[in-house]
């Protein structure tokens, strides 16, 4: 299996899919009508929209893999080239229907942040849901907000369910699995809690805000990756490093909190669940994102993502 990944970029034109190879893009149209394979029904989604593939995944990915695997041989034989790299700039690879979070999923994070957790055996993962239009792309503004003195950064695993299902057991859970992706789950910690309320904690107030989940680069396919519980996951401010972990230190595995989930609600292709995050925030070192600062969120396989932050 060779490595791929599905992109959505704009070159000024509005946004358009790509695959991408080595971390160069190729235009899908241009790619597909170079291999032969521009009629192919299985491919007509993923060459409208990445959105569309994604929507269509049972059936667009094998169709998309073929593509990938022309597309690396005709490159290779110089037959087919790269789009130039400053010709365009990456838009999130797609807008997840919805995202959910995973809460304190990793136990020295979970201590950072003083949370005391009940032993694994008695608790089931916690989740949280964030707003789809806080989403943007690679080197696009993280805006703080005014009233916020407290912004924090979280890298995690973005997982983007590529079926619909329900009631998936653990065993069968990858296979709902379409790919994976960066996403840095911005807090606002001052807003995610309350005192005008009985509830003391307001997590989709601290963490819905336009521009508080940066994603992608791009989404790289489930069979790209052949170990998601073992990746490298690192965040940097001003190149300084903060975060420096791996997925192999969730409490509740990738399979875990998909079989969660689909136990109370139907999941659907498109939906992404943010696996939760590695100690190194800002709350437990008592610093903050300040107008200026510049986050690298990056996990290996899957490539990193740049954002700066700005005054709202």
């Amino acid at each position: 299996m060779i490595w791929y990944a599905l992109a959505s970029y704009d070159n000024g034109h509005g946004p358009r899919p790509a695959l991408v190879l080595d971390d160069q893009l190729y235009d899908a149209a241009a790619a597909a009508r170079a291999c032969g394979m521009e009629q192919q029904p299985q491919l007509a989604a993923f060459l409208n929209s990445t959105q569309l593939a994604i929507a269509d995944w049972p059936h667009s990915a094998g169709a998309i893999a073929a593509l990938a695997r022309q597309v690396q041989e005709l490159a290779a034989a110089g037959a087919l080239h790269a789009l130039p790299a400053q010709s365009y700039r990456l838009c999130t690879p797609y807008r997840p229907g919805r995202i959910f979070g995973a809460a304190s999923n990793y136990v020295e994070h979970a201590k950072e942040m003083g949370t005391k957790l009940a032993p694994r055996t008695e608790s089931a993962p916690y989740v949280f849901m964030k707003a789809d239009t806080s989403v943007l792309a690679t080197e696009e503004d993280v805006v703080k907000p005014a009233h916020t003195a407290k912004l924090d950064w979280e890298v995690e695993l973005g997982v983007v369910i590529g079926r619909e299902c329900r009631n998936v057991g653990v065993e069968e859970a990858y296979e709902v699995i379409a790919g994976y992706t960066v996403f840095n789950d911005i807090s606002a910690r001052d807003l995610n809690r309350r005192s005008d309320y009985p509830f003391t904690h307001d997590w989709f107030r601290g963490k819905s805000f336009d521009t508080f989940g940066p994603m992608g680069p791009w989404l790289v396919p489930r069979d790209c990756i052949a170990a998601p519980q073992n990746l490298r996951m690192r965040l940097t401010v001003n190149d300084e490093t903060m975060q420096d972990d791996t997925t192999e230190g969730m409490i509740f595995n990738i399979a875990e909190q998909i079989a969660y989930l689909s136990s109370m609600l139907t999941l659907k292709p498109g939906d992404l669940i943010a696996t939760g995050t590695p100690t190194g925030v800002g709350m437990a070192r008592g610093r903050f994102l300040q107008p200026g600062d510049v986050m690298m969120a990056s996990i290996e396989q899957i490539g990193s993502i740049r954002n700066r932050v700005v005054a709202g």
